[in-house]
């Protein structure tokens, strides 16, 4: 057993685009090697550096939490900036991890384990951690309380849904928090999906036929807007609950009732419940953002 960890520099793309590719790449060379020291101190194993990130496995799960926290925390109190002399947006982390058994092949590893770390770091928005109930059993009390369910969510390759936990990893941010998991794992009773926007409103019945959003006259509800790509998302009724599942370039925000914090996704899925919005290819507080809200009824 061993606990995995994937940790991504946000908009690395950015980054070599505005700073060219030899002084980006020697900023984020420095960047993974500091960030390797960090996790080495907490018992963690560096397997590679993947360009713009790293894949670490350690041998506990607290150690491993630890360290991204640590991480997390050093970025936000010492802002670093890839342009230098503070002008730009700072480095931003997004994190996964996830427990079980790896397979260890000329120094490489793999299992299921490392392709569910690597799901839930492409599913974190910028400074976030996101790890599963897996993780959870294994910790501390005082770490399990940092911990707040989003909910189970499809990670790509798998067929079931996956209880997944955001780090809250700055406690200024707990009463943000909104725990929603629990009730989830039983089939909601039938009701009706309806979502808006751009003067539009479609709604979904269970068994109803799958609906599509995005930039294509042919969507089932049409957005016109660069950031949306042609078919961006689909929503569609699976399992005893309304899934919404993104097909984007640039991803998917889903803002669930009161939460100030997103689930962001990458061709990833998510349970659609109670209400709240959907900005599609940014986040919702982006310029003129195409936002659509969505509501469960009955």
């Amino acid at each position: 057993m061993a606990t995995v960890v994937f940790a991504d520099l946000v908009g690395s793309t950015g980054i070599f685009e505005r700073l060219g590719d030899e002084t980006a790449g020697r900023f984020v060379t420095q960047l993974t090697t500091a960030l390797s020291k960090t996790f080495e101190q907490h018992s963690g194993r560096v397997v590679k550096l993947l360009g713009d990130g790293l894949f670490v496995v350690f041998p506990r799960e607290t150690d491993a939490l630890a360290a991204c926290v640590v991480i997390q925390q050093r970025l936000q109190d010492k802002p670093v900036y890839a342009d230098g002399g503070g002008r730009g947006a700072p480095v931003q982390m997004q994190m996964g991890l996830e427990a079980g058994e790896v397979v260890e092949i000329d120094g490489d590893c793999y299992g299921d384990a490392v392709n569910s770390a690597a799901r839930l770091a492409d599913l974190a928005g910028a400074d976030q951690i996101l790890t599963t109930q897996r993780v959870r059993e294994a910790l501390p009390t005082e770490q399990q309380r940092q911990l707040r369910s989003l909910g189970p969510i499809y990670l790509r390759g798998k067929n079931e849904g996956t209880e997944v936990f955001r780090v809250d990893w700055q406690p200024e941010r707990d009463t943000d928090a909104t725990v929603m998991g629990v009730s989830l794992f039983k089939p909601a009773k039938d009701g009706v999906l309806e979502i808006s926007a751009a003067g539009q409103t479609l709604r979904l019945n269970p068994r109803g036929e799958r609906l599509t959003l995005g930039r294509s006259t042919t969507a089932s509800l049409a957005i016109n807007d660069s950031r949306v790509s042609r078919i961006h998302a689909t929503v569609e009724w699976r399992g005893g609950h309304f899934v919404l599942s993104d097909a984007s370039s640039f991803g998917t925000w889903v803002y669930m009732g009161n939460q100030s914090e997103a689930v962001v996704l990458r061709r990833t899925e998510c349970y659609l419940v109670g209400q709240g919005q959907i900005a599609l290819g940014c986040d919702r507080n982006a310029e003129e953002a195409p936002v659509a809200l969505f509501s469960v009824k009955g």
